[in-house]
């Protein structure tokens, strides 16, 4: 497992260079509004379909709060991406073990509340469209170890061009009334009502 490194010197070249990128290669990021829970770590659960997700959530989160985002990484992607564990992401070993490791861990850093740790539960990347989102079940052991000191976040990120050279990005965020469930698939159907909501707002968008 590749754990986060803290370099404070690549940390600030990077909290610099990141909303650089994506005002570099995207027309606008807009987002709603949510209120966080300064008392609080946060789990953020968001849709994984490019390259771009956690970038964009960086840029996001950055605007809401000061939390230190982590995001759960492909041990094989940290390893190409050298300075991924610079600015805050940690790695996970798709075996039994390396799995465990890279829960546990994410379950510690949610005892932080100065943390914000991004999740991204289908396991793979998919359509930015798909009309149903599965999710691996490894998201719920995080959520049993650190229940009662995160705060539940859902973010749902959908990228189009529309008439645009560059695409638009917009991100619909949400607090879920409760966050305690007995299983995955309520967690799953949990977020899948937050997705629909999104993607309806998304395909109302008219230019």
């Amino acid at each position: 497992m590749i754990y986060p490194q803290n370099n404070r010197l690549i940390y600030g070249f990077f909290q610099r260079y990141i909303p650089r990128i994506i005002r570099r290669n995207f027309k606008e990021v807009n987002f709603n509004s949510v209120e966080i829970d300064q008392n609080k770590s946060v789990l953020l659960l968001a849709n994984h379909f490019s390259w771009w997700d956690a970038f964009l959530l960086y840029f996001v989160f950055a605007k809401l709060t000061g939390k230190k985002l982590h995001v759960m990484v492909l041990e094989d992607t940290m390893k190409k991406q050298w300075f991924f564990k610079y600015i805050g992401a940690f790695s996970v070993n798709k075996t039994p073990h390396g799995v465990i490791n890279a829960l546990n861990y994410a379950a510690q850093l949610l005892n932080d509340p100065q943390n914000l740790v991004l999740i991204f539960p289908q396991g793979k990347l998919c359509s930015n469209f798909v009309n149903e989102v599965q999710f691996e079940k490894g998201v719920m052991k995080i959520m049993d170890q650190a229940a009662g000191r995160f705060q539940l976040i859902y973010a749902a990120a959908f990228v189009e061009n529309l008439q645009y050279e560059k695409p638009m990005a917009n991100v619909y965020l949400s607090i879920p009334v409760n966050c305690t469930f007995e299983n995955i698939e309520a967690l799953t159907q949990s977020y899948q009502q937050h997705y629909n909501d999104a993607r309806l707002l998304q395909t109302k968008i008219i230019l």
